[in-house]
């Protein structure tokens, strides 16, 4: 790998070597389109709605408590509850005009944290469990890892403040308590091995590293007790170089397989970073939906087995895709393949997006594929169960899937672009201004201007180059597979390019345009057919987005279980980012039961069915109108005979 030696960006993850460098909040600014209307959202409501919810709930609260010795009695939250003050923190760090919240949030921390450097409302204090007593289930290295990256943001984005000196003090002291010669064990959540490496990018200092590498190392070896979901819930059954799939507990296995490709780059091991691929692929290939979510395991959160992926029991955890995407975009920047970009793209419009309601005060937790009933409305002054709301949630009594939205969306220009000797590098497309340093010291500026992912057409034009041929490189998405993308030069000649990456190497001037064209026209989507539980069914995608079916757009009352689709013809847009695919309804009323539901194929007892165009959403926007039914994928219209 090629060291990084341009400085460190404000981003979330600076490694200091790789194929890519990636460009930060201080280089890339998203102008305009999809992003930024949920950027806005996000920092002018999503952070605030967080930051009220948590007072009111009493999570901040619990380290004004811990100070003035009311713990356990007035601690309130799950055991986790101090990482999600951690992750708002995190997220106020990296959006702009919150800095006198993040000010006294850190005022309130602080005084926690006792004089060794640990700190934790949950334990070690009279009436509370000792430090480390349950570290497969009581979270506390979890916390600090959420902590530290707090810290490492405030540095990175404002300069080091009370938050990162805190996040600090409580790195040295897991170092000192878990390092060679310490506690030899493991949290069982894994998060804090990505905050140790990337406190060791900011700080220089290499102990920071070491005990990531020494978590990474101890994972597999069944350090923790057997839990009722057995070892693999936490990933202690095997070592992360043997692993073949992720596997387990879906956050937990994404987080961890993210910490192992940050300590791999960093510490040249070539083989770790094989073994996390090699988990990436398999899971991609057998284990990971439609839209980019992982999880099909609603009991424990966990991957199923291969090709168990039912729609209507997807758990596919928002913070799950947000895991997804960390882990993608480390590959990336190791890697430089655009593969991994193209999960993160799909997961980001399907996954992330999906999340947050149009006003950015509600959330799911779960995204499932398929909703069978008309959801409920959830009370607005009351948390809710994490998984079972059937509509967008206010607040959940776990609530880490809010907070890591927010943290996403608020550093999400840093996923957009990066940079090599030979030029830069976008990835994500959005409206948005970059300008960064390539070797040498020469500057580069660039305008993009695109209204993706509603349109294909994405206009870079170069605002400052050197004089100097370089390389501007655009990511030509997996999705494009059978249809025709193009790329237009500067001189207007137009070339069709295939999937991957479209380069084009020149000497730019100042108003030189390049432009790629991508085939958006919806389509139609078939499952693996080793997938069983959506055989006989298909789905439909546009560009990034992948579209559903939304009872409210069907007519006399139907639920999206009468719809039947004709993938004989292909589906087309609609108006407003719809596409109206052709099927039919079942006829409304109820079919009258039958003594016995089971016999041979009789294709003549078909119900009886309407011709009609089905209307179909993006998947992202679905349950905004209020209580429906949805489904992602749809019967198809068995050949007559």
């Amino acid at each position: 790998m090629k060291e990084n030696t341009l400085g460190s960006p404000v981003v979330p993850v600076a490694p200091s070597r790789g194929r890519l460098r990636p460009l930060g909040l201080d280089e890339v600014r998203i102008t305009g389109g999809f992003w930024a209307r949920r950027r806005h959202t996000n920092a002018t409501a999503t952070l605030g709605h967080c930051r009220d919810w948590m007072e009111r709930v009493g999570w901040t609260g619990n380290f004004r408590a811990a100070v003035e010795g009311r713990v356990p009695r007035d601690r309130r939250g799950r055991e986790f509850a101090d990482s999600d003050v951690y992750k708002l923190l995190e997220a106020m760090a990296w959006e702009g005009g919150h800095d006198t919240d993040v000010a006294a949030l850190a005022e309130t921390i602080a005084p926690a944290q006792e004089a060794d450097g640990y700190l934790n409302t949950a334990f070690g204090r009279p009436g509370q469990q000792p430090r480390y007593s349950d570290l497969e289930w009581g979270h506390e290295l979890y916390c600090y890892g959420h902590l530290i990256q707090a810290g490492v943001a405030q540095t990175r984005a404002r300069g080091e403040g009370e938050l990162a000196k805190t996040a600090r003090r409580a790195a040295d002291h897991v170092c000192a308590t878990f390092g060679t010669g310490g506690i030899e064990g493991v949290c069982g959540h894994p998060e804090i091995e990505t905050a140790l490496v990337e406190l060791a990018r900011a700080t220089g200092e290499q102990r920071y590293l070491e005990q990531a590498r020494l978590f990474v190392d101890r994972r597999g070896h069944r350090t923790l007790a057997d839990p009722e979901f057995g070892r693999v819930y936490y990933q202690d059954d095997q070592p992360v170089r043997e692993a073949t799939v992720l596997r387990g507990h879906a956050v937990r296995a994404l987080y961890l397989a993210a910490g192992a490709v940050d300590v791999a780059v960093e510490t040249g091991d070539d083989d770790l970073l094989a073994a996390v691929v090699r988990q990436w692929e398999t899971t991609v290939a057998r284990r990971t939906y439609l839209t980019g979510g992982m999880g099909s395991h609603h009991r424990d959160e966990s991957f199923g087995d291969d090709f168990v992926l039912p729609p209507d029991r997807a758990y596919s955890e928002t913070c799950a895709g947000v895991a997804s995407v960390m882990l993608s975009w480390r590959l990336l920047l190791a890697t430089g393949e655009p593969r991994f970009a193209d999960l993160a793209e799909r997961t980001l419009y399907n996954v992330v997006a999906t999340s947050p309601s149009d006003d950015g005060r509600a959330f799911f937790y779960a995204n499932t594929l398929h909703r069978r009933r008309r959801g409920t409305l959830p009370p607005s002054q009351a948390e809710s169960p994490r998984a079972e709301s059937s509509l967008r949630a206010p607040w959940f009594a776990v609530s880490c899937c809010p907070t890591n939205v927010a943290r996403t969306l608020a550093v999400l220009p840093a996923y957009l672009a990066t940079a090599d000797d030979h030029g830069v590098q976008l990835h994500q497309y959005a409206d948005a201004e970059i300008a960064t340093t390539l070797a040498g010291g020469h500057g580069v500026a660039l305008r993009v201007r695109t209204d993706y992912p509603s349109g294909g057409t994405v206009t870079v034009r170069i605002s400052r180059s050197p004089d100097h041929p370089w390389t501007l490189s655009l990511r030509v998405p997996a999705w494009t597979t059978g249809a025709i993308a193009r790329l237009v030069d500067p001189d207007g000649a137009r070339r069709a390019v295939t999937v991957g990456s479209a380069e084009v190497t020149r000497l730019f001037r100042p108003g030189d345009e390049i432009r790629l064209e991508l085939p958006m026209a919806p389509r139609w989507i078939e499952a693996d057919p080793r997938v069983d539980a959506v055989r006989g069914t298909a789905a439909v995608q546009r560009g990034p987005l992948v579209y559903c079916a939304e009872s409210v757009d069907l007519p006399d009352g139907r639920d999206v279980d009468a719809v039947r689709v004709d993938t004989s013809t292909a589906p087309a847009d609609g108006p407003d980012d719809t596409v109206v695919a052709p099927g039919e309804l079942a006829a409304p009323g109820e079919t009258p039961d039958a003594a016995w539901p089971y016999g041979p194929p009789d294709p003549a007892a078909a119900p009886a069915a309407e011709p009609t165009g089905v209307v179909l959403v993006p998947y992202h926007s679905w349950a905004n109108r209020g209580p429906s039914t949805m489904r992602v994928w749809l019967p198809t219209i068995a050949p007559r005979t």
